[in-house]
C-alpha cells in the first residue's frame, strides 16, 4: 500500500511570470490527505482557489490556463510537472500574481523548493488509477496522439517531430519516475526564432528574456529581426551556433526539446487528478493535446469510479447496526433511511437499507406499482454521509445535522421492494467548521440507481436555542 505525501514545510520563491511579466511570489505549503494539488491566488479578496483539474482549462495556446469563476492561473504545467515528478499527492500553491515564476524555463528550481521543503508520508493511502486496456486520443487537426496502455508503473515516451532542419525529430523517455529531477526536470522551454518575432511583436512574452528560453534559428536572421532583440532584451550580440541555436544558452542533451516536451505532458496529466500506473506514449504532444487527453481521462475514471457498486460481504457484522445508528443520528421510523453503517474510513462511508413493501411511502406513491420516491433516495444518501459527518466529533450526541445543497441529482433506474440499496458517500473535501460536501451514490441489483452531490452541516444541539 503506498501512503500519500505531501511536503513538511512552506517554502518560497520569487521571480516573474513569462507572459504576463509580473513579479510574482509562489509560496508552496502542506496540504492535508485527498487535497490534491490546489492553486491559491492570495492577491485577491477571499483568496480564491482553483483546482488542478482538467475540467477547468481554457487555453491552451503557449500554456495551459486553469480558470474558475473568473480568476486565471497561467503556465501551470512546470510546477505541476514538479509536484508530481516528486512524487507528491496533496500541495497548496499559493500566488500573489497570476502565473508561477518562469525562472529558466524548467522545473528544476521547482524540484529544489520541493526538496528543501522535505517530502512527508501521510496516513491516508493513495488513489491510483491502474490502467487495463489501451486508451487514447487524437487531434484532427495536428495529428497528434497520445495513449496510455497497462504498465506496473507509470512511465512516460515522447516523440516529437519539429518540422524543421535545425530539429527535426527527437525522442525522450521516462522509465521511472525517480528518474524525474535528473533526466527531465532541468529541461528547458524552447521556441523557434520566427515564433519569438511573433510573441515580441505582440507583447505576449513581457516576462521574458534569453537566459529563459532555448531559442532554435529556424530562419535567417534580418537586420530587422537584429533590432527588435536588441531593444527588446537589451543584448547586443547575436550569433548563430554550429548547433542551430542563439548563443544564449548551451543545450544540456541533444534532445533538451523532447525531454521538455515530456515535462510538459506529465505537467497537464497532472491535471487528470488521480495518480496513474500505466505507460503514455505521446506523439507529437503539445498542450492542446495533453489537456485534451486528460479530461478524457478524468471523464473515464469518474465513470468507472461511480458504476463501480462496493463489494459488500452482507453476512458479515455490521460496523453499525440500528441501533447505533439511531444513537447518531435523530431520525426515526418512518424517515429513518437507512439500516446498517458497513464500512468507514475518513474519507467515505457506505450504508445500506433494505427496501420492503411495509414502507410507509409505498401506502401513497404508487400504490398499483410500487416504486422508491427518488428523493427518498436521495434523503437515505444524506443520512448515510450524516453518519461520517457525525464521526468527526467526540461528542455525536450533541450535534444535529442538517441538509445544506443538493446538486447534479440523478437517478438511473427504479428502486422497488425487495430491492437492497446500497449507499456510498465520498468527501469531495476536508470536513470544516462542522460543513460536510460530499459525492452520493446509490447502487441496486449490481447497478447505479442514483447519484448526487450533497453539503450537509452539524450544529450543536445547544446553539439551536
Amino acid at each position: 500500500m503506498i501512503k500519500q505525501k505531501t511536503i513538511k514545510q512552506p517554502v518560497s520563491i520569487e521571480g516573474v511570470g513569462l507572459h504576463t511579466g509580473k513579479k510574482v511570489k509562489m509560496t508552496l505549503k502542506p496540504a492535508p490527505e485527498h487535497y490534491g494539488f490546489k492553486f491559491v491566488r492570495v492577491d485577491l479578496e477571499g483568496k480564491p482557489e482553483i483546482e488542478a483539474s482538467a475540467g477547468l482549462v481554457t487555453k491552451t495556446q503557449r500554456g495551459t490556463v486553469l480558470e474558475k469563476n473568473g480568476v486565471q492561473i497561467q503556465t501551470t504545467e512546470h510546477i505541476l510537472a514538479a509536484l508530481t515528478g516528486m512524487d507528491l499527492d496533496n500541495c497548496i500553491i499559493e500566488l500573489d500574481a497570476p502565473e508561477p515564476p518562469i525562472k529558466d524555463g524548467s522545473a528544476k528550481y521547482f524540484v529544489e523548493m520541493i526538496e528543501k521543503a522535505g517530502i512527508k508520508e501521510q496516513e491516508a493511502e493513495r488513489e491510483e488509477y491502474v490502467i487495463k486496456k489501451v486508451i487514447s486520443f487524437v487531434d484532427p487537426e495536428t495529428e497528434s496522439e497520445l495513449l496510455i496502455m497497462p504498465s506496473d508503473h507509470f512511465e512516460v515516451t515522447a516523440m516529437v517531430d519539429f518540422g524543421t532542419k535545425v530539429l527535426g525529430t527527437q525522442n525522450a523517455y521516462l522509465k521511472n519516475i525517480k528518474d524525474f529531477k535528473k533526466e527531465i526536470a532541468p529541461a528547458r522551454t524552447f521556441s523557434f526564432l520566427h515564433e519569438l518575432e511573433m510573441l515580441l511583436k505582440n507583447g505576449l512574452i513581457k516576462g521574458g528574456d534569453l537566459s529563459k528560453a532555448i531559442i532554435f534559428v529556424d530562419k535567417e536572421i534580418s537586420e530587422e529581426t537584429k533590432d527588435l532583440l536588441k531593444n527588446y532584451f537589451k543584448e547586443d550580440d547575436f550569433e548563430i551556433k554550429p548547433n542551430g541555436i542563439l548563443n544564449n544558452v548551451d543545450l544540456q542533451w541533444p534532445n533538451e526539446a523532447a525531454r521538455h516536451k515530456l515535462l510538459d505532458v506529465i505537467g497537464d496529466l497532472t491535471l487528470v487528478g488521480t495518480k496513474l500506473r500505466g505507460k503514455v506514449i505521446a506523439n507529437k504532444p503539445g498542450h492542446r493535446v495533453n489537456t485534451a487527453f486528460a479530461k478524457k481521462l478524468q471523464k473515464i475514471i469518474k465513470n468507472e469510479k461511480r458504476n463501480k457498486v462496493p463489494e459488500i460481504d452482507l453476512n458479515k457484522p455490521p460496523l453499525m447496526d440500528i441501533e447505533k445508528i439511531m444513537s447518531l443520528l435523530p431520525h426515526r421510523p418512518p424517515f429513518l433511511m437507512i439500516d446498517r453503517i458497513l464500512e468507514m474510513s475518513d474519507k467515505h462511508v457506505i450504508g445500506m437499507k433494505n427496501v420492503t413493501m411495509n414502507e410507509a411511502f409505498f401506502v401513497g406513491h404508487f400504490p398499483g406499482a410500487p416504486v422508491m420516491p427518488g428523493v427518498l433516495q436521495v434523503e437515505a444518501m444524506a443520512q448515510t454521509g450524516g453518519i461520517l459527518i457525525l464521526s468527526s466529533v467526540p461528542d455525536p450526541e450533541n450535534y444535529l445535522t442538517y441538509f445544506m445543497k443538493m446538486d447534479k441529482v440523478k437517478f438511473k433506474r427504479k428502486v422497488k421492494p425487495g430491492d437492497t440499496l446500497i449507499f456510498k458517500a465520498d468527501l469531495l473535501s476536508p470536513i470544516r467548521r462542522g460543513i460536510c460536501h460530499m459525492q452520493g451514490y446509490a447502487y441496486a441489483n449490481g447497478q447505479l440507481v442514483a447519484e448526487a452531490e450533497m453539503m450537509a452541516q452539524i450544529v450543536r444541539k445547544d446553539k439551536e436555542k
